[in-house]
């Protein structure tokens, strides 16, 4: 599915959040461990923008690996990096199942990919087992809004509007029917918090964005 709507994904990005989605990933930048020559992971890759929004953000990031299974999507992420010169990697893999050794990363960070995951404990179990002593992980991801209005607004423009301009676009209805299904469903705020502590990530804060649209979780090892 990723691989049929990679051609126009980052255009869709940018249009349905109205470039929202530009901040939040900036957002990744602002929180990652203050220390230099970083080895960063990104999990479900897809167009390389989060490891491109932090090679803007920062010059501590000495190494980067970008993995996904959508070919079609790292080709892209591929061609995007390699303009910039940027030294980042890319790998098709399972983000449960990854061939890395443990504790060979300083930040594993993942942007709307977690509730993609077939098993997402067995994910975060994955990422705690890559990331070194004192890493940290750093989750982008859909929530939903407290606020009652706010809630009923954006849940509106989830389902009706939202599907219809990225189905036209990208030619595939069912890729942005599947978005706000997902979203809907996955356990978001103190339960995904709760998930991270059981895994045994610690310091797990979540940090809510766009009133709720959008939350960025911490995790310590």
């Amino acid at each position: 599915m990723f691989d049929r709507i990679a051609p126009r994904y980052d255009l869709l990005n940018r249009l349905l959040s109205l470039r929202q989605d530009v901040r939040w990933r900036k957002k990744i930048a602002d929180h990652l461990p203050n220390k230099d020559e970083l080895f960063v992971l990104d999990l479900a890759t897809g167009t390389a923008d989060v490891l491109l929004t932090l090679f803007q953000e920062t010059n501590h990031i000495k190494c980067a690996v970008g993995l996904d299974r959508a070919r079609q999507m790292l080709e892209i992420g591929k061609k995007k990096s390699l303009s910039r010169h940027y030294p980042c990697y890319f790998l098709t893999g399972d983000a449960m199942h990854t061939p890395f050794p443990g504790e060979s990363f300083d930040v594993i960070t993942i942007a709307f990919g977690i509730r993609n995951m077939l098993d997402v404990s067995r994910t975060l179990e994955e990422m705690y087992r890559l990331l070194r002593s004192n890493g940290r992980v750093l989750i982008l991801e859909f929530s939903l809004p407290k606020l009652r209005w706010w809630r009923k607004l954006y849940l509106f423009y989830f389902r009706n509007i939202l599907p219809r301009i990225g189905g036209v676009i990208s030619g595939d209805g069912y890729a942005y029917r599947y978005l706000n299904q997902t979203v809907e469903t996955f356990p978001y705020g103190e339960e995904f918090c709760r998930l991270l502590t059981r895994v045994g990530f610690s310091n797990v804060q979540q940090i809510s964005l766009s009133g709720g649209i959008a939350a960025l979780y911490l995790g310590d090892k």
